[in-house]
């Protein structure tokens, strides 16, 4: 079974950082190995993009399949995850990460042979996104394992955002470098290798070998963040987690939302003022922040709970998203952007916390799904929506709409707050209550 990490002292010198997250035993073995293979999230896409639009000569054939890709990962991803809930990753992620890369070696054999059909291309892509192993919720599962200190916990997850974050700018350097040796293809079957190397890494460790029940997978009863549902509340179904998850996964939609609309909206602002190549470090200045906001919500000793993290994140995305359609130039746009990256990432890791919190040990990892899902439905969403809204409305007002829907999910956050009264309700009501 997997050795955890007991509780850090609570004394004002005693503040465990990133180092003591890494230091848990196992904990560098396994996040590395989970980082390797979703290195390949940040390849796989965009070499696909380019094998299918070299084989079809069509920009518009290759841009269906792979939103066609994206679809079938996203949306079956919560049932992928139920498998490895279900029946846990030692037996379900090295079929899913063989099965995967065969399918995207045999895209790229299908590709090199001229006179292949789109149609066929096309279903050979939609089943690898249909089989895309979920590594970034098993991994977060993996951390309450390793860690089942709330405080440390917390920074685990932040930790995990932000490198998933770089992995995904990386990515697609990392295909620029393939490209002039091996071609698309080639950087595609280097994509699958990532992932089947970093998939059966990832399985060999000791943490993988605990089920539900492993050290570290408790209901959460200590946790200080206030994300756990309370004693005596019973969960309704197998995944359950009530307004908790609810709230988890509406702050993701609208912070995925956010930011599928913000790419496109960069680049007509950037257009529009001459400036296309500011499009980049502006969008730097979004990863920046992100990041800088992402570990200074870990680095923190003694945090707001999450109660009032979650509307408070989401209330600062917005505003500043709104904010930055009144810039002036590309500058002011950069700062802007990077107010708001700011808190992306605090976001998205109070909302896993909150979903990892609220659910039984054994549908962890399907909680985390969803909130990925969430995120990236909502990406897809709003890149989709703003698409029908630019050169259309002016810019500012664009930005405005795209600000709304994480403004308006503020109240509704609000109005879920009692996910975070556990401790006071266990004081209250040592019995548990009868709630619904």
């Amino acid at each position: 079974m997997p050795s955890t990490v007991s509780a850090p002292p609570r004394g004002p010198s005693a503040r465990p950082g990133y180092r003591a997250v890494l230091g848990a035993p196992h904990a560098a073995r396994t996040f590395g190995a989970a980082l390797l293979g979703r290195l390949s999230y940040g390849v796989v896409p965009l070499a696909l993009l380019l094998t299918v639009r070299e084989a079809t000569g069509s920009y518009s054939a290759a841009g269906a399949a792979m939103a066609l890709f994206a679809l079938a990962s996203v949306l079956l991803s919560p049932v992928r995850a139920g498998l490895v809930d279900r029946h846990g990753p030692r037996r379900v992620l090295p079929p899913m990460a063989v099965l995967y890369g065969a399918l995207l070696l045999a895209v790229v054999a299908a590709t090199a042979r001229p006179g292949t059909a789109p149609a066929a291309v096309g279903a050979l892509v939609v089943a690898a996104g249909a089989c895309t192993p979920p590594l970034g919720p098993v991994m977060r599962t993996f951390w309450r394992r390793l860690l089942p200190d709330p405080v440390l916990l917390r920074r685990a997850f932040s930790l995990d955002g932000v490198a998933e974050e770089l992995l995904f700018v990386t990515g697609p350097l990392l295909v620029g470098l393939l490209l002039p040796p091996v071609g698309p293809g080639g950087a595609v079957a280097v994509g699958a290798g990532l992932l089947l190397a970093g998939a059966l890494l990832l399985v060999a460790s000791p943490v993988a070998a605990g089920g539900p029940d492993a050290p570290g997978e408790t209901d959460g009863a200590d946790d200080p963040d206030g994300a756990v549902p309370p004693a005596g509340r019973r969960r309704r179904s197998p995944l359950g987690g009530g307004r908790a998850l609810r709230a988890a996964v509406l702050a993701s939609a609208v912070t995925g939302l956010a930011l599928g609309a913000l790419d496109l909206m960069v680049l007509a602002f950037a257009e529009d003022r001459g400036r296309p190549e500011a499009v980049g470090w502006i969008l730097a200045a979004l990863s920046a922040g992100s990041a800088v906001g992402g570990l200074g919500l870990g680095a923190l000793d003694r945090p707001v709970s999450n109660v009032v993290r979650l509307p408070l994140f989401t209330a600062g995305l917005g505003l500043a998203l709104a904010g930055a359609g009144l810039a002036p130039g590309p500058v002011l746009l950069g700062v802007a952007v990077g107010v708001a990256g700011f808190f992306v990432s605090p976001a998205l890791t109070t909302s896993y916390l909150v979903a990892d919190e609220a659910v039984a040990p054994e549908a962890r990892t399907r909680a985390g799904a969803w909130v990925n899902t969430a995120f990236n439905a909502g990406s897809a969403v709003g890149g989709a929506g703003v698409g029908l809204l630019v050169g259309h409305l002016p810019l500012p007002l664009c930005f405005a709409l795209a600000a709304a829907p994480a403004l308006a999910a503020v109240p509704v956050l609000l109005r879920m707050r009692d996910f975070g009264e556990t401790r006071s309700r266990r004081k209250s009501d040592p019995v548990g209550g009868q709630a619904a």
